[in-house]
């Protein structure tokens, strides 16, 4: 006798709130039934593979398919045979105008709250009642907003009905709110004790039957502050069978490995994160994706960091908000440090471009730790399926990467930035994030600054540093130097620290002889460091010896090296001391020889980085210092103007006292407000919180604090005062180098209100789970 399954798990709805774990329990509950044969129908379903379903979080179920399937299972496909129907998603109930009575109903995708499009739990009944099974469990965990207890338990009343029929049935119910199912481990409280309910540890003689499931559902939910109903006609029924040498839980497969997802919380991201999950999980990988595995009371940041050190692959979505989202690019990060540093090569990281096609140019930061990394395009659900094979033989295999394309697929180098068109008069709002492109609109300057640059670049053996914290516009500038030496007929060289894999700082020596190749391959000049390094003379005297004695003699010009991203150097003290003062003896050098005078450095770093450092440690003390203020409310008005906004200063100040003069907050509200994504008002109102449009910005930030409980604690001082606060020196030093405190004196006050509000909710509220 065949065992037939109807699994529904609906989270999207027209007039109800939407769910967030119906689908995931119900692929669950499909997942566990399929192991034991039955014939599991999904609702709502997408093809992932060659005759593989899973259900799909993102998709409806419409009043007319849901009746359709349901009558087509319990007349047709499941006739004389053992059935269970499993449903997850909204139930409700509607009260009779002229009698009062109520009648409930389970919600479909298009359901109106008076019944409308809705499956009657009568017409339900009815059907189930009528049915010619075997045998028939019933587990519903439905829910209707807000409802208490004892309404919840009426609302399956009616169903007991079908238990007057001659077959064995069961019928095992929890009514409660979906919202609130994350506060279990993996699953919804009552879906999780099912799960565990039929798993090989509660098999009494190699079976678990519908009356042990019962039993140890309704003893793991007694203290949960949920009921379970349950009702039965006829004997138990057996539902999964277990063989004595398996009551012990299989080991994972071999090929089993740990992946994380790192996307954006927003469509199409999540979406087709939903789907890789779910996909990747019924192969028997072990999947983490923050929304679905981080759970309330988790320390988030912490639990984020131990994942990235465990996978084997790290999965990005890439779409044009998340290859801008500062999160996205910090895991990124941390995935490449950590691939870098193993001999293992792990995490693998395997790039999707989703809808966000391979010519468009990745932000600076993303740009320099994808260099040379495969990249896959997604751009419908057609490319689905292709893409989960390739990733499922990826992961299979345990390469570490995509394979290269074959010719007719686009595998151009995506990760140059391509420069935009000289900007038309009116010019469209740019995205914000990022080097400023040099044709750009919106690049401000912030005089003196660019003037004191110039002039100063041009002067023999010239050394420029640019420091500020994040996103203040380091880089944008040292790309306008740069240009301006060019136009001076000087030769120009920029060079990332990024592009350094992380085994090159190491050591010293290999450190060096990367940046004499790199600038020599820049210059288009041969290599011939085995011509120029001897290993009698130590490293800083070899790299000295092959710019004085090859490349600065065989080029006619002035060079200007830009070195961006130094801070990376300076998270090997052993390494940035000597590099810095090598550079410094260079600069030393030009007041006297002649050749050096040719070498001009314009050198960018984040005051970040002073984070983990002495407060006495300076990384670099000399030549021009430039650090990066915060535009004034006349360059705001200034920019808004740029964007089409008509604002008035009065506006100009609102915003100002949200995010201050930071140049990318600035730009993140001019953009969205320009698009008419959001107004002004709006905007302020959800700026500080997960929700606003600088949610991963703040969630940098308290990742930071997070891991350093001092700073943390002294950020809640700041926050809670209304007034100037007294700090320690190196609490207020590293504070101001993050960019969440100005100075005043001795004393520090926050940066903005955006940041005094979230931190104040943050910090009150203790580590919760983002």
């Amino acid at each position: 006798m065949a065992k037939y399954a109807l699994v529904i798990g609906l989270d999207r709805y027209d007039h109800f709130g939407n769910l967030k774990s119906a689908a995931k329990d119900a692929e669950a509950v499909a997942r566990l039934l399929e192991q034991h044969q039955y014939r599991v129908t999904r609702l709502p379903r997408t093809l992932v593979g060659e005759n593989q379903w899973v259900i799909t979080p993102d998709k409806p179920l419409s009043h007319t398919e849901l009746g359709n399937e349901l009558k087509s299972f319990f007349r047709e496909r499941a006739k004389n045979q053992e059935a269970i129907f499993y449903f997850a998603g909204h139930g409700f109930r509607v009260s009779d105008a002229l009698t009062g009575e109520e009648s409930g109903y389970l919600a479909t995708s298009n359901a109106s709250k008076d019944g409308q499009n809705a499956i009657p739990f009568a017409s339900l009944n009815k059907l189930m009642g009528q049915a010619e099974l075997s045998s028939l469990v019933v587990m519903m965990d439905c829910c209707y907003a807000g409802s208490l207890l004892e309404e919840q338990r009426s609302l399956l009343q009616p169903t007991q009905t079908i238990l007057s029929h001659k077959q064995n049935s069961c019928l095992i119910a929890a009514c409660r709110d979906f919202e609130r199912a994350r506060e279990g481990k993996d699953h919804g409280i009552f879906t999780a004790a099912i799960l565990r309910g039929l798993s090989a540890e509660n098999a009494v003689q190699e079976m678990v039957t519908s009356n042990d499931l019962f039993g140890f559902v309704d003893r793991e939910l007694r203290t949960s502050g949920q009921e379970v109903i349950h009702a039965g006609m006829g004997g138990a029924i057996a539902l999964v069978h277990y063989p004595k040498q398996s009551i012990t839980p299989p080991e994972k497969p071999a090929t089993s490995a740990r992946v994380f997802i790192s996307y954006r919380s927003q469509p199409p991201d999540n979406e087709l994160a939903e789907k890789f999950y779910q996909a990747l999980q019924v192969e028997g990988h072990e999947v983490f994706m923050a929304a679905e595995s981080i759970r309330l009371g988790d320390n988030w940041s912490q639990r984020v960091d131990r994942e990235l050190e465990q996978c084997d692959y790290f999965l990005l979505l890439l779409s044009a908000k998340s290859a801008t989202s500062e999160m996205v690019t910090e895991e990124v990060r941390r995935a490449k440090e950590l691939r870098d540093t193993r001999d293992s090569g792990r995490p693998g990281i395997l790039p999707i471009r989703v809808d966000f096609p391979l010519s468009s140019p990745l932000n600076y930061d993303l740009r320099g730790y994808l260099n040379r990394i495969q990249q896959r395009e997604w751009k419908s659900d057609e490319d689905t399926a292709q893409i989960l094979q390739e990733i499922l033989a990826i992961l299979g295999d345990r390469n570490t990467s995509f394979q290269e394309s074959a010719a007719s697929e686009t595998t151009t180098e995506p990760l140059t930035e391509q420069p935009n068109a000289p900007p038309s008069p009116v010019a469209p709002p740019e995205l914000p994030g990022g080097q400023v492109d040099l044709a750009s609109l919106y690049y401000l300057e912030r005089p003196p600054v660019e003037k004191n640059c110039y002039e100063t670049v041009l002067k023999p053996g010239a050394l420029i540093r640019i420091k500020a914290p994040r996103q203040m516009g380091k880089t944008s500038l040292m790309s306008r130097i740069l240009r301006y030496a060019e136009e001076s007929e000087y030769l120009t060289v920029p060079l990332s620290f990024q592009l350094a894999d992380a085994a090159i700082f190491s050591d010293l020596d290999k450190f060096l002889r990367w940046f004499c190749a790199s600038v020599g391959r820049r210059l288009r000049l041969p290599n011939k460091l085995n011509d120029y390094w001897d290993e009698i003379f130590g490293s800083k005297d070899n790299c000295t010896a092959y710019l004085e004695e090859y490349l600065l003699p065989e080029i006619s010009k002035p060079l200007v090296l830009g070195l961006d991203e130094v801070d990376m150097v300076f998270e090997y003290p052993n390494i940035a001391a000597d590099f810095m003062g090598l550079l410094r003896a260079w600069h030393e050098s030009a007041k006297t020889n002649a050749l050096w005078k040719k070498l001009r450095l314009v050198v960018v770093h984040s005051t970040e980085v002073y984070i983990p450092m002495n407060i006495n440690q300076s990384p670099f003390n000399v030549g021009l210092p430039i650090e990066l203020s915060e535009f004034l409310p006349e360059q705001v008005l200034d920019l808004a103007h740029r964007h089409g906004l008509n604002w008035d200063e009065e506006a100009i100040s609102r915003l100002m006292k949200m995010v201050g003069g930071h140049p990318y907050l600035v730009r993140v509200a001019l953009y969205q407000v320009a698009r008419e994504e959001t107004t002004l008002d709006k905007l302020l109102t959800i700026a500080p919180t997960e929700a606003g449009p600088y949610g991963d910005h703040l969630r940098r930030h308290w990742w930071n604090l997070e891991q350093r409980e001092e700073m943390a604690e002294a950020t809640k001082r700041v926050v809670a005062s209304a007034g100037p606060v007294r700090l320690e020196p190196i609490q207020a030093f590293q504070l101001h180098s993050m960019g969440i405190v100005h100075l005043r004196g001795n004393e520090v006050i926050p940066r903005c209100d955006l940041y005094r509000k979230y931190f104040s909710d943050r910090l009150n509220l203790g580590r919760a789970s983002s």
